[in-house]
């Protein structure tokens, strides 16, 4: 019995092993999707990213419709919380890019300063020759060399970053500069790259729609024309993949559709155009296949450009648009902006933007001031020299949610009305008040007319050896016989997708026109030639990109030159009496007319400066 009862056990347990195998057999291929599934989740998560693993996405336009959104949603998410985990604690000044410009290092810092923050840059000793080899040498050696000078001036750049500007690095230092508190003893700050040079580097990106476009510098693209999009790519990532070897993150790339200049739009991957709120800070480069017939090889430019979304601008609450807006570019005009802002406000200018070239000349407080009078004035900080038409495309970005016109003009450049100026006032009060936006609003419906121009007369120094106190529009009243140049105001949604411009004048659409205004109509007083105390500060600062400085021995027949200049800031004999033909006082006797206070006779840009002075 002993033995039967125990065979009938073997058998049971036999029975039991097989129902088992059975068991697991079928259960394991469901065990392994599940285990490789949860594998894939604490990946994307982030919580997993050792230096060497790197996964890339390469997509094209088509690869990318194609992408599910499940996984769309973790790539972006992984971006996002790398970013937010960046916002949230950022170490202490760390510099996140560096540019090199010919006559400072430009630092971007991924946070704002205080406003009692003082600063000092901290130059390292370079070893080796070249600013790489100073991150391995300061492993070695924690007691590098330094040097420290103090910041040439900060500004905020954006809502998420500042910039710093540094002397250049004295001899023997790297160009890779660091930051600390003023008196701070701490000299081992990390270094976490390098300088890119200013002529080769990405630097702004926007989102446009199901576009990114991107501002580059060092394609050479030709000027004033479209080029070839076919060999240009966009490459969006987390860090700077060039210069930050340890940082991990996916990249996803996509096509280029127009380039022009220095501006290139590339189609947004999926990811980014199904959730862009979740994509800002996102990087963003330029690639490009050289033209070597033989051996073309890809070349990745380097990039201190995060993606933004062109609608993160703060906007009014009234939905409805700005019918007339103005964007300029300047450096170093804050004592004209006032004269210039009051003015054309009173013709009907709604909103401004200022985008400010650099200026160490108390601009902002002007700003401030002149914003906290209802003038609706902002202030960009535009870091990059000579780039006035990317600095214009990118205003026509910003621009476009807020405004139906936007006009394009510097702050030695008004409007004057010959016609509605001598009409009288009566009981309708100034006569020509809203001139200006009476005059593009009748043709805001127009189903050919995307483009008012505006001839410009140019004005010389009328006599005068020093600044008339009381503004250009009264002090300078002798100019040239003919017109130079125009202006123009667009209507920003109907440019053309390059963006293309020559500071005069945007590309427009296909089927748009543009509409010259008739002389007697309106006109532009271009005070161009001032006296010489402030034309020679003019002669050293060009903020176009391709009209050459007058130091240059090159176009001296152009228009955009002073006549009989030369290249030499050397005042000519008898500046004061030059470029006079024709005696025009018509924009002096009406400001005097109208605008002077009846008791002190000031110009409304005159009393703020005398209530300062007492």
């Amino acid at each position: 019995m002993d033995s039967s009862e125990q065979r009938r056990k073997r058998k049971r347990m036999g029975r039991s092993y097989l129902q088992a195998k059975q068991y697991l057999s079928l259960r394991r291929p469901l065990v392994l999707c599940f285990s490789f599934f949860i594998f894939l989740l604490f990946v994307s998560s982030g919580r997993f990213r050792p230096a060497s693993f790197r996964p890339v996405l390469t997509a094209s336009s088509t690869t990318l419709s194609l992408l599910s959104s499940t996984a769309s949603n973790s790539i972006l998410e992984s971006f996002a919380a790398h970013s937010k985990h960046g916002k949230e604690s950022p170490p202490s000044f760390r510099v996140q890019d560096r540019i090199l410009f010919p006559d400072h290092v430009l630092l971007v810092v991924p946070n704002r300063f205080r406003q009692n923050d003082e600063l000092e840059c901290v130059y390292h000793k370079r070893f080796n020759g070249s600013d790489d080899d100073i991150l391995e040498d300061k492993e070695k050696n924690q007691q590098l060399d330094f040097a420290v000078r103090p910041v040439l001036s900060t500004d905020g750049y954006d809502d998420f970053r500042s910039i710093v500007r540094c002397p250049l690095p004295p001899l023997n230092f790297s160009t890779a500069v660091d930051l600390r508190r003023r008196g701070s003893y701490d000299t081992t700050a990390a270094t976490n790259g390098t300088a890119s040079p200013w002529d080769k580097v990405v630097y702004e990106a926007v989102i446009d729609g199901d576009t990114a476009v991107v501002f580059v510098k060092g394609l050479n693209l030709r000027p004033h024309k479209n080029s070839d999009p076919t060999r240009l790519s966009c490459h969006f990532g987390l860090g700077n993949w060039d210069k930050d070897k340890d940082q991990s993150g996916f990249v996803l790339t996509t096509e280029a559709v127009t380039a022009a200049q220095e501006v290139v739009r590339c189609l947004l991957p999926r990811t980014i155009r199904n959730h862009p709120d979740k994509a800002h800070g996102i990087r963003v480069t330029i690639g490009y296949n050289t033209s070597h017939p033989r051996a073309p090889v890809h070349v990745t430019l380097p990039s201190v450009a995060t993606i933004h979304n062109s609608k993160s601008h703060p906007v009014q609450s009234n939905p409805k648009k700005h019918e007339l807006c103005v964007c300029t570019m300047l450096w170093n005009q804050a004592p004209a902006i006032k004269e210039w802002i009051m003015y054309h406000s009173w013709l009907g200018v709604e909103r401004w933007f200022i985008y400010d070239n650099n200026s160490d000349d108390g601009i902002d407080d002007v700003v401030r001031e002149l914003d906290s009078q209802d003038y609706n004035v902002s202030r960009q900080s535009w870091p990059w020299i000579k780039t006035q038409e990317a600095g214009f495309s990118h205003c026509a970005l910003r621009a476009k949610d807020e405004c139906n016109w936007v006009g394009f003009f510097d702050v030695d450049e008004f409007f004057y009305f010959p016609q509605a100026f001598r009409r009288g006032g009566g009981d309708y009060g100034v006569p020509g008040e809203n001139s200006l936006r009476k005059l593009v609003s009748n043709f805001s419906n127009s189903a050919t007319i995307a483009e008012i121009r505006t001839d410009c007369h140019s004005f010389g120094p009328s006599g005068l050896s020093s600044q008339p106190p009381q503004g250009v529009t009264v002090g300078y009243t002798c100019r040239l016989q003919s017109p130079e140049r125009h202006k123009s105001i667009v209507r920003t949604e109907l440019l053309d997708v390059t963006l293309l411009n020559v500071v005069h004048h945007f590309r427009l659409r296909e089927g748009y026109r543009y509409l010259s205004v008739p002389e007697g109509i309106a006109v532009i007083n271009h005070y161009k030639y001032q006296v010489w105390e402030t034309f020679r500060a003019k002669f050293f600062r060009r903020v176009a990109t391709y009209v050459v400085d007058w130091q240059e021995d090159q176009n001296k027949g152009s228009k955009d030159r002073a006549p009989g200049l030369g290249t030499e800031a050397v005042e000519p004999p008898n500046w004061r009496l030059r470029f006079c033909e024709v005696w025009d006082t018509g924009l002096k006797d009406f400001v005097l007319g109208y605008f002077a206070d009846p008791v002190t006779r000031l110009l409304p840009w005159e009393k703020k400066s005398l209530t300062s002075a007492e």
